[in-house]
C-alpha cells in the first residue's frame, strides 16, 4: 500500500527529501578523481560522529551485521575468547556469529530490559589473569528492547583490571542520534550503518577502528576476503575501493554529514532526547511500562512498549500497518508478542511523533486496550510545549 505517513520503526529510518535527491545521482567512474573527492572528506566527518581524533574509518557496501563480522574477523583468531552479555536480540546475534567463526564465546546472561553489567564484566576480567579474554563485546543501544548500556563503564572495568583485551562496539542504532565518545571511552571497534542516524537507506556499513585494533588486523587469524580492512585501507588511501562501491550511497553520506554537522551534534542529541522524553510520558499516561528496567536505561532512539497481559505486541504492529498504514517495530525474540516499539530517531520531529502517538492510541482502543483515547498525545504535547525552542530536524529540504 501507497503511503506518506512516516515509519515509527528504529531504522531503516525515515529518509529527509534532500537525501533522496542526493542517492539520486547519474553514474560516475568509481576509479575517478571525482569519486576520490566524494570520498575522502567523509573519513573526517565520520571521526567527528564518534568523537576520535586517530580512528580509521572503512565503509564497506553492507549493513550493520556486516561491520560486526568486520571487526572479530579482522581483529581475532580461531579460539580466541570473547566476553559478552546477551540481554537482547542484537547482542545475541553479534554473539552467534562470533560462534560462527570458531570463538570462544563468554556469555553473561542478564533479563532483556537490563543492560551490558558491568560489575559482571569486571568480576570476569579480574579473574582472567592470563588474559584470554581478546576481546569485551558492548551493544551500546539495544534495539530490541530500548535499552541503553553504559559503555564507559564497562572502559572503566578493563581498565581497574589492567586487561589488555579490545572493546568493541555495536553502535548502529546510537551513533548519530545519541552520544558516542570512542575516544574518551577508549573504544577500539565502532559498528555502525547508514540506515539508523545518519538517514539514509540501508547499504553501507560504518566501522572505525583504534591504533589498537589496527594494529590486531596484521596478525588476527580469522579468514576475510571482502571485508578485509587492510584491502580497504590500502584502496581508501588513495581514495578508492578494492571493488565496485555504491557511489550513490558514498555521495548521500557526505550530505548527511552536512547535515548533522549543520545543525550540530550536542543539538541533534538533544532533539532526541526531547523526543524520545514526549513519548515516554505519552506511555506513562497510558498506563503502559517500557522494557528497559529503569530511566538510565531508557534509549533515546528507540521505546520498546510492554503490552497489558491478554494482548499480543505482534497483533498491534500488525493492526497499524493494516489499518492505518503506520509501522511499528515488533518484539523480537525473548520479547517477541510481549512488546511494540516506537523507533523515533533520525528525521524525526515532535510533530511526527505526536502523528505516531496517535495512532498507537487508535489501535489500542481498537483492540480493546483500556486506555484512554488522547492521553498520551496531550501528555506528549504538554512536555513538548514546555521544552519549545529546542533544536529544528537536522536537514529540513
Amino acid at each position: 500500500m501507497f503511503t506518506q505517513n512516516p515509519v515509527f520503526i528504529p531504522g531503516p529510518t525515515n529518509i529527509p527529501e534532500r537525501l533522496r535527491r542526493a542517492v539520486d545521482l547519474p553514474t560516475i567512474d568509481h576509479r575517478s578523481s571525482a569519486f576520490a573527492e566524494m570520498l575522502l572528506p567523509l573519513f573526517d566527518g565520520i571521526r567527528e560522529i564518534v568523537k576520535s581524533r586517530d580512528a580509521q574509518i572503512m565503509i564497506f557496501p553492507a549493513t550493520g551485521s556486516a561491520g560486526w563480522e568486520a571487526v572479530i574477523t579482522n581483529t581475532l583468531s580461531p579460539g580466541d575468547r570473547i566476553l559478552a552479555a546477551r540481554h537482547g536480540m542484537f547482542s545475541q546475534r553479534w554473539i552467534e556469529m562470533c560462534r560462527r567463526h570458531g570463538l570462544d564465546c563468554r556469555v553473561i546472561e542478564r533479563p532483556w530490559g537490563e543492560g551490558a553489567p558491568a560489575g559482571a564484566f569486571a568480576a570476569e576480567l579480574s579473574a582472567d589473569t592470563d588474559h584470554e579474554i581478546k576481546a569485551v563485546l558492548v551493544t551500546h543501544n539495544e534495539t530490541a528492547t530500548g535499552v541503553r548500556s553504559d559503555v564507559a563503564a564497562i572502559r572503566q572495568a578493563l581498565d581497574a583490571a589492567g586487561h589488555p583485551a579490545l572493546l568493541m562496539v555495536d553502535g548502529v542504532s546510537s551513533i548519530a542520534s545519541m552520544d558516542f565518545r570512542m575516544e574518551e571511552w577508549g573504544v577500539d571497534c565502532a559498528v555502525t550503518g547508514s540506515q539508523k542516524g545518519f538517514m539514509l537507506p540501508a547499504g553501507l556499513a560504518i566501522t572505525a577502528l583504534s591504533p589498537k585494533a589496527m594494529a590486531a588486523t596484521e596478525t588476527a587469524g580469522l579468514k576475510r576476503a571482502y571485508l578485509d580492512i587492510r584491502d580497504m585501507a590500502q584502496a581508501n588511501a588513495k581514495g578508492g575501493y578494492p571493488y565496485t562501491p555504491p557511489v550513490a550511497l558514498i555521495a548521500a553520506l557526505g550530505e548527511s554529514l552536512e547535515m548533522l554537522r549543520a545543525e550540530g551534534l550536542d543539538n541533534v542529541f538533544a532533539r532526541h532526547h526531547r523526543i524520545a522524553q514526549g513519548v515516554r510520558d505519552a506511555i506513562s499516561a497510558w498506563g503502559l511500562k517500557l522494557c528497559a528496567a529503569s530511566p538510565e536505561l531508557y534509549s533515546d532512539t528507540v521505546s520498546a512498549v510492554v503490552v497489558p497481559p491478554g494482548f499480543d505486541g505482534q497483533e498491534i504492529v500488525q493492526r497499524a500497518a493494516e489499518v492505518y498504514g503506520v509501522a511499528f517495530g515488533a518484539g523480537l525474540g525473548d520479547v517477541a508478542g510481549q512488546v511494540f516499539r516506537i523507533g523515533h530517531l533520525g528525521m524525526m520531529t515532535d510533530v511526527m511523533a505526536l502523528s505516531g502517538i496517535a495512532t498507537a492510541e487508535m489501535v489500542m482502543a481498537d483492540m480493546g486496550v483500556q486506555i484512554r483515547l488522547g492521553s498520551g498525545v496531550a501528555a506528549a504535547q504538554e512536555y513538548y510545549r514546555s521544552t519549545t525552542g529546542a533544536p529544528a530536524v537536522a536537514g529540513a529540504a
